[in-house]
């Protein structure tokens, strides 16, 4: 049994549902987890393995993700740990890996932190759920990038047998 953080950085909300999510089945598994926002986890310490979700906002990982990967390097890297990157990109079959995807692939270039266990997931797109400057955005880039722009769509992106199989990964390391 192991002590697991899974910290996320969350705009909307989304990428904690999937820490909750992978918290509930990590727990089936008899694992003990905390679930916490960046600006609130707690002590790495206190953790056998620490994991850290990550959401896309208007194009780029959050800068407080960077700055805390900075601040606890040292822990990230003696202690089995992970990525995952959530974006609506990741909704592309061609784009949905941690090799094929430019959200992960930048995160990885800017980070001294270097995980072994990535994962990338699909995002969940509410326009009704954004303000009116992110809904106009985000249908533009769903214009450009050929995806749902009726103002009324809600759609999750999430392969959630993916978000399975990482758990399982998590649990290996």
């Amino acid at each position: 049994m192991s002590q697991i953080l899974l910290i996320h950085s969350s705009v909307h909300g989304y990428t904690q549902k999937i820490c909750e999510y992978l918290q509930r089945q990590l727990i089936e598994q008899d694992q003990l987890v905390t679930v916490a926002p960046l600006a609130e986890a707690p002590d790495l310490a206190l953790f056998d393995k620490v994991y850290i979700g990550a959401s896309i906002r208007h194009g780029k990982h959050r800068p407080a993700l960077y700055q805390f990967i900075e601040d606890h390097r040292a822990e990230l890297d003696n202690k089995p740990s992970g990525f995952f990157s959530v974006s609506l990109v990741a909704r592309k079959p061609n784009k949905n890996t941690p090799q094929t995807n430019s959200y992960m692939q930048q995160f990885l270039s800017q980070s001294p932190w270097q995980p072994k266990l990535l994962q990338v997931f699909g995002g969940n797109l509410d326009y009704q759920g954004y303000g009116a400057m992110d809904r106009n955005i985000i249908r533009f880039i769903m214009w450009l990038t050929k995806g749902p722009t009726d103002p009324n769509t809600k759609v999750e992106f999430t392969d959630w047998q993916k978000v399975d199989e990482f758990a399982q990964q998590i649990i290996e390391a």
